[in-house]
């Protein structure tokens, strides 16, 4: 068991403060500690203003009289809580002083006891007994954060990755978000997919660069911004020139920028315009082929340079899947050495996982759990960064006209 100052209770090596003025009753308990815990390591204070300064994490308990020349009662309890707030405390009070070491039990003391009757062992359980029970509320509170964070970070994902917004049924789609192992909380990285009244369908995938908070909610600002604007009709380069634009007053660091994909596939299904911002270029399934979809040079990420992208126009087969995807997953390494997996090494991971899944379509998130799955297994554990990806294709009864 470790107390909250580092030590172990359980071999009794524990620190103990003792903040005591009275020089017999200072002895008393030193002498019964000397028998009950003698390993404990204690530390004398007279006055309060001594106590606080030895407060540090080598102290595992207080033993607090409530009579000090420079602080007295509940006051003295307040003082250190406000120093120390996970300190385990417990009040020494005179017996016409009883009410007074119920009062600071009632302002954040574990225990009290009365000077002059408490035998060593009842010194010593109440020392243990204070220090588990600060233990156990921290392990409390703990476990209160960590659920508050797991929430936070859950309501992050909705708003990097939330649901498609799809008018029809011609095309399916599915994705998967993984946060790298690194962190407690999401990136940067978003994926959205909207389908406009035209027919026409839009996808986007993004990676602010970075990791923690600030850049997931960068990430959120980038996502909800090129839906409203796809959503109001604009073109693909107004787009993401007001995402530059957005970018720019979002960033907290001069140097911060992200990288995107947008895709937008024709009302006949049969035609798309991409444009790579500094981003890994979508993979195009066709049958049991897999290619890069765009060849074009695309242009810089958002944040760098001048805002000029080149949108490339692109022929799509009858029966076709795309995958957009963060560089998170070709980024993981393949064995010991620095070779990275890369989007050749992912194109041959797809071909092999739809070829152990004739019915891939019929279960695409299981797909896309299988490449993230092969990518850890080649990378020898799991990815440092996170993965977002989309993969959408034709509906099998869709004939495109």
């Amino acid at each position: 068991m470790i107390a909250s100052g580092g030590q172990t209770a359980s071999h009794e090596q524990i620190g103990l403060l003792l903040v005591e003025d009275d020089e017999g009753d200072a002895r008393l308990v030193e002498d019964k500690l000397a028998e009950v815990l003698p390993r404990a390591r204690i530390v004398r204070c007279r006055r309060l203003s001594e106590a606080l300064s030895a407060l540090g994490p080598t102290i595992d308990c207080v033993l607090l009289d409530l009579g000090l020349p420079d602080a007295s009662g509940v006051e003295a309890v307040a003082k250190l809580r406000a120093r120390m707030p996970a300190i385990p405390l417990i009040v020494l009070t005179g017996l016409a002083d009883e009410a007074a070491g119920v009062r600071a039990v009632q302002a954040g003391a574990q225990d009290y006891l009365i000077k002059g009757h408490v035998d060593g062992s009842q010194l010593a359980r109440s020392i243990r007994y204070s220090i588990g029970r600060r233990q156990a509320d921290e392990t409390e509170r703990q476990l209160l954060l960590a659920d508050m964070q797991a929430r936070e970070v859950a309501r992050l994902e909705r708003s990097l990755a939330p649901e498609p917004l799809l008018e029809g049924s011609s095309v399916w789609v599915a994705s998967r978000y993984r946060a790298g192992r690194s962190r407690a909380l999401l990136g940067g990285d978003f994926v959205d997919l909207v389908e406009r009244s035209d027919g026409s369908l839009h996808v986007v995938v993004g990676d602010v660069c970075g990791h923690g908070p600030d850049e997931a909610a960068i990430g959120v600002s980038l996502r909800a911004a090129w839906r409203a604007l796809v959503l109001a009709g604009e073109r693909p380069d107004k787009v993401l020139a007001t995402l530059q634009h957005v970018f720019e007053h979002e960033r907290h660091l001069p140097g911060l920028f992200a990288t995107l994909c947008t895709l937008e596939v024709q009302g006949d299904l049969r035609s798309a315009s991409i444009i790579c911002a500094g981003h890994p270029r979508p993979a195009l399934i066709d049958g049991s082929s897999i290619a890069a979809i765009s060849s074009g040079p695309g242009g810089a990420g958002i944040g760098i340079g001048d805002s000029h992208w080149h949108s490339e126009r692109v022929s799509l087969p009858a029966d076709w899947t795309i995958l957009l995807y963060s560089d998170g997953i070709i980024e993981g390494r393949i064995g010991e050495g620095p070779e990275r997996l890369g989007e050749e090494g992912l194109h041959r991971l797809i071909a092999e996982q739809i070829g152990r899944r004739p019915n891939w379509r019929r279960q695409p998130r299981a797909l896309l759990d299988d490449l993230i799955e092969g990518a850890e297994q080649m990378n020898g554990g799991a990815l440092s960064d996170d993965v977002a990806m989309l993969l959408v294709g034709v509906t099998p009864d869709t004939e495109p006209s």
